[in-house]
């Protein structure tokens, strides 16, 4: 028994060094994938709230006829609230007024809403254009 050699099992360091290099290389690929999916995602969520809030704009100036003084007109009944922008992770819009046409006395209102994000979009605008 003694000329016998034990079975020595584990692996090698060639072996883990060959499989943290393969793991390696797929995180590499696989990282810039997940944050184009990730930006993709926010911008997408970015589109979609502009344009449900430019959508409760319109609806509220509808019912009432005219235009809504402040975000907080809407907030509600026609958004359940103001949503998080998607780029800046705050409740920081730009609302931008002008003349209300429906006023009889020349009043100004909300007539449309940006993000107030000054980053650059995948498409190459600017996310405070949309």
């Amino acid at each position: 028994m003694s000329g016998r050699k034990r079975a020595v099992r584990g692996f090698t360091l060639l072996e883990l060094m060959i499989v943290m290099f393969i793991l390696v290389i797929l995180a590499s690929v696989a990282l810039p994938q997940y944050r184009k999916i990730m930006l993709h995602a926010r911008e997408t969520v970015l589109r979609d709230d502009l344009f449900q809030m430019r959508k409760a704009i319109d609806q509220f100036t509808a019912d009432k006829g005219a235009l809504p003084q402040s975000p907080d007109d809407l907030a509600g009944k026609y958004l359940r609230e103001i949503p998080v922008d998607p780029i800046t992770n705050e409740r920081d819009w730009n609302w931008i007024t002008g003349e209300d046409p429906y006023a009889t006395e020349g009043g100004t209102g909300i007539v449309d809403v940006h993000s107030s994000s000054t980053e650059e979009a995948s498409d190459g605008t600017r996310y405070n254009e949309w």
